[in-house]
This record gives C-alpha cells, structure tokens and sequence, in this order.
C-alpha cells in the first residue's frame, strides 16, 4: 500500500496575506495531525515564468519559508524546500513535457486568464507552466494535493500526464494523486472590493492583511474596509448581493473557528460601526502573534537558509531516486 503522501507549495511571488494564511498555511499547520508525509516548497521556478527582480525574488523565497514556519508548519513533521534547490523538478518536467499533449496546455484556462491579449509576448514557461507542477506533483510520488478551485484544472493535468506515462511505458510507477478536500474554506476578499479576491498584486495596500502587519495596522486596515450603511442581516441568505459585508463576516467567521450563522445570530440587526471593532479583535487576536513570530524570523536569515538547507536535502532524498528510475524507464542514460 502507497504511503500518504502530500505536496503542495506557494509561488514566490509576492508577500502573502490573509487569504493565504486561511487558504493554505493554516490548513497545512492543521494537516500535521496526521501520519502522512508533508512536502511543502516555495515556487520560485514557477515565479519567473513572468518576471522578477533576482533580488527580490531571493527575498520573498526566504519570506514564504518564514511564512510557513511562523504560520506552525512544523520542520519535524513536515519538509520547507525551495523548488529550485532540487534539480529533478526541471528534469522530470522535461520528460513530461515530451508526455504531455499540446492539446492539453491549450485547455488550460490559467495562461488565457494570465496571458490576455498579448499571448504571443508570454514566455514559453507560463505556457508550460501546468507540466512542471505535475513534475512538482510526481516527483515525489505525492498521492494527494490541497488544491484550490482555480488549480483543480492542473491537477486533472498531471493525473492525465501520470496515466499516460503509466500507459505509455507499460509500468505502474505514478500514482495518480487524488484532490486533498478540506472541507469549506472563507473565500477572502479584497478590503476594498467585496468582489475581487484579497491579492498580493493589487497596488492598494489597505486592501488586504499582511502576514507582516502588526496590531495597529491590522486594526486601521479592518476599520478603513469597505463596508455598506445597513445593518447586518440575521440570516445568511440576507449578504447576497452584498458583498462587502459577506467577506467581513466571513473573514470574522473563518478566524473565529465558527460559522457564518453564528457570527450573524451575535450580530444580526448592529452596524458596522459596532461589527468592525469586534472583527478587528480578532483578526489582531489570531494574526498578530504570527505577524509577531514572522518579523522574529526575517531578522534572522541565516536561520531561514538552515531551514530550507535541511528540506532541501531531505527533498532530494525522495526525489532522486525517481529521477533515475524515470530516466531507465524511458531509455536515457542514468549512471550505473
């Protein structure tokens, strides 16, 4: 029986949020629990598929691996590496992309999303972009991935790449990785527009929480948020069609560890001028300790490279080997 094993990773490009905090580093901190082996990267070869400043890009490698660490993800239970520190990531994406089908990567709604009109101006790599995360994926046999909605399309990609190589080579080496489910999560959105998701790129600073943000800037941002001049509703059903006030409450709900109806039963029938102070407590209750722990870490980072040293070569330990036995599968030379 295949062990369990989970891989997911962070792009590095940019510093992360609210949203991330409450769609990927608490889930991964929660996940530990379990007997599973964990592999969580930081993205940096998925970064310059557009460009970055090498500096810059350096930094918030760093930054995410603080990231994970100040979130709880834990180095004894789980392995932090950069993706770029394990060569196999690039050879086996090589191969794969001799596997996969143009086809496929046509379908791929993320590079017309991200590529626009000018698609003759983006780089070959955010083309192929969905196979280097199926070479993410199989490279460590991984057999479940935590995905979000707009990646379940990737996934289908390397379980597709996975059977045909199975197929192809007449082995049973991949295992096709299943979607990890973790139940409903608060789909964050921006302070500013109820209607677009809270984003590292939007040049509005106060339209999101940073994991950098300490107690006061927390609450300054959570009492400029947007919101709306009616009171709140005693039902869910009444935030329809409204969505600033949606999005506060479920960011309440989310950090809180309740539901939506709960938060609405306490709150049903004030105003915001009595709801943002109460969110803004504790949303500097649950981030500010982690803002606290971050900013200790990315003083010291000499102790973020020894972290990720140390994934590093734990990754490349598991990864290694697949490599070779890919390249003996397919005919190419793999040393003796």
């Amino acid at each position: 029986m295949t062990k369990k094993r989970i891989l997911s990773g962070i792009q590095a490009s940019g510093s992360l949020h609210l949203g991330n905090y409450l769609g990927a580093l608490k889930k991964f901190a929660d996940m530990q629990s379990d007997d599973a082996e964990r592999f969580f990267f930081i993205a940096d070869l998925h970064a310059i598929t557009v460009w970055q400043e090498p500096q810059k890009l350096l930094d918030q490698t760093r930054e995410i691996a603080a990231c994970y660490l100040a979130a709880g993800v834990d180095i004894e239970k789980s392995t932090i590496f950069p993706q770029s520190a394990v060569t196999g990531h690039v050879e086996l994406a090589w191969i794969f992309n001799c596997v996969a089908r143009l086809g496929w990567l046509d379908r791929m709604t993320q590079f017309k999303d991200k590529a626009g009109k000018d698609k003759e101006r983006a780089s070959v790599g955010l083309y192929t972009y969905p196979v280097l995360q199926a070479a993410d994926i199989l490279l460590y046999k991984a057999t479940h991935v935590p995905v979000g909605e707009d990646q379940r399309q990737h996934l289908e990609l390397t379980r597709d790449v996975a059977k045909k190589f199975n197929h192809d080579f007449e082995v049973d080496y991949f295992p096709v990785p299943e979607t990890l489910y973790q139940g409903p999560g608060a789909r964050i959105m921006s302070l500013r527009d109820g209607m677009a998701k809270m984003s590292k790129s939007d040049p509005s600073d106060n339209s999101r929480i940073n994991l950098t943000d300490d107690a006061d800037t927390i609450a300054s941002k959570i009492k400029k948020a947007k919101s709306d001049a009616d009171v709140l509703p005693e039902a869910a059903e009444g935030l329809e069609n409204r969505p600033e006030a949606k999005n506060l409450v479920g960011i309440y709900a989310a950090l809180a560890g309740t539901s939506v109806a709960d938060v609405l039963n306490d709150f049903g029938g004030k105003g915001f001028g009595a709801f943002k102070p109460a969110l803004a407590e504790v949303v500097v209750e649950k981030m500010a300790p982690i803002s606290q722990r971050l900013r200790g870490l990315l003083a010291d980072p000499a102790e973020i490279d020894r972290v990720l040293k140390i994934g590093a070569d734990r990754a490349n330990e598991v990864a290694a080997p697949v490599v070779k036995d890919v390249k003996k599968i397919v005919g190419l030379w793999a040393g003796s």
